[in-house]
């Protein structure tokens, strides 16, 4: 792949649910300052974003943070547990997308929820086993239908008839300590839509010149992120009572309530599109996390078999499909879906302190990679252990 390719593949996991889904949820925390909550959670995430960029230019491996953690603490437990932990998160992310692929492609066909959820992942894995050139291009199209929807919000809601019910002035929060509990609070949720950054890691050894196009392809992900997040966010709480905002499971849509009917069924396909590029993209992202810990001995060696023909780990990749299926058809997977952040935070903070302890044992860094001062590594774990405990209380 090259960088251009690998930066539609971080948008492509990093876009998508998070924000077609949470803007509700964190307005009913944040209120109009929903917006703010976006910037903090791109302040955090950007911190370790740089972390990880040196990281992956030391170690460019498809297991990613788990190697990132077996460098830093020398533990093969913990950095079995870590590659474990971000495998699990990106299957429950998927069966939990599945499962809301299902209920839009029933509003559609009117086949039963389970059945498509079973179809849309099985389809994905497919795809994703074809080849990482051709399932990453796949999805770097939908990429671009996802951010035209973002697009369309944003126009629609600047520019179209909706009339603005607060002046924009209204958003920037005053010293009152009520208004930042609320905007801390909703920053966890907001952070839960910059995850995905960290999975292009798992695809490093598949990059052309991986040591200059993984530094660019991850700042340009996370700057595009920030930008459509925050515009999206004004947009509807701009536009949309607050109260309307927090009670729908499908905000961005009370955006085109005064639209036309066509413009309202394009959004509404373009949401369905999101929701199946991310079960893609987690597909891609558990598959090469398996592989690369079985690759490097972690796992059992079948799951780091690789077709002569794809390229891909077809064991590792139905593997994943596998467990996804079983976790949307049988299990309760809420719960599992709101630790996500959690999970991830806890993986952020070990990452930053991998990279700490190896920048103090070590006399200079390797030159030909992409350095950071060791106060990047510790204000990044310690910012992801702020917004953990804000959470978690």
């Amino acid at each position: 792949m090259s960088w251009p390719l690998l930066c539609l593949y971080g948008l492509g996991v990093t876009l998508g649910a998070g924000i077609y889904v949470l803007v509700g949820a964190t307005a009913e925390k944040a209120g109009i300052f929903a917006p703010v909550s976006f910037l903090i959670a791109a302040a955090v995430v950007g911190v370790t974003a740089l972390s990880y960029i040196e990281l992956a230019t030391r170690y460019p491996v498809s297991s990613g943070a788990a190697a990132y953690v077996e460098a830093g603490f020398q533990k093969p437990w913990l950095t079995t547990s870590i590659g474990l932990l971000i495998a699990l998160s990106g299957i429950v992310s998927a069966s939990a997308v599945a499962i809301g692929a299902g209920g839009y492609l029933n509003g559609l066909t009117g086949l039963p929820i389970p059945l498509l959820a079973i179809a849309t992942v099985v389809v994905m894995g497919l795809l994703a086993a074809w080849g990482i050139s051709e399932s990453v291009r796949a999805a770097a199209t939908i990429t671009l239908i996802e951010v035209a929807g973002l697009l369309l919000v944003i126009g629609w809601s600047f520019a179209g008839p909706s009339a603005s019910i607060i002046p924009a002035v209204a958003l920037l929060p005053t010293f009152e300590i009520g208004h930042w509990f609320g905007i801390i609070a909703a920053s966890t949720l907001a952070f839960f839509a910059f995850i995905g950054f960290e999975d292009m890691a798992s695809v490093a050894e598949e990059v052309k010149d991986p040591r200059s196009a993984y530094p660019r392809a991850v700042i340009v992900t996370l700057a595009v992120s920030t930008l459509l997040y925050t515009l999206t966010t004004i947009a509807v709480v701009t536009t949309i009572p607050i109260e309307v905002l927090a009670g729908s499971s499908s905000p961005l849509m009370l955006a085109f309530g005064n639209a036309p009917s066509l413009v309202r069924d394009a959004f509404g396909a373009i949401a369905v599109v999101a929701t199946v590029n991310g079960i893609l993209i987690q597909i891609i992202m558990a598959s090469r996390m398996i592989y690369g810990m079985a690759d490097r001995g972690y796992l059992p060696q079948p799951l780091a078999a690789v077709s002569r023909r794809t390229q891909t780990p077809l064991v590792a990749t139905a593997t994943v499909v596998l467990i996804i299926i079983a976790l949307s058809q049988l299990f309760p997977i809420g719960v599992l879906a709101e630790r996500t952040s959690q999970i991830v935070l806890v993986t952020f903070i070990l990452v930053n302190i991998s990279l700490l302890r190896v920048k103090m044992h070590e006399d200079r860094p390797p030159q030909e990679c992409f350095t950071v001062p060791q106060l990047v590594p510790a204000i990044g774990a310690l910012a992801c252990s702020l917004l953990l405990l804000s959470g978690v209380f």
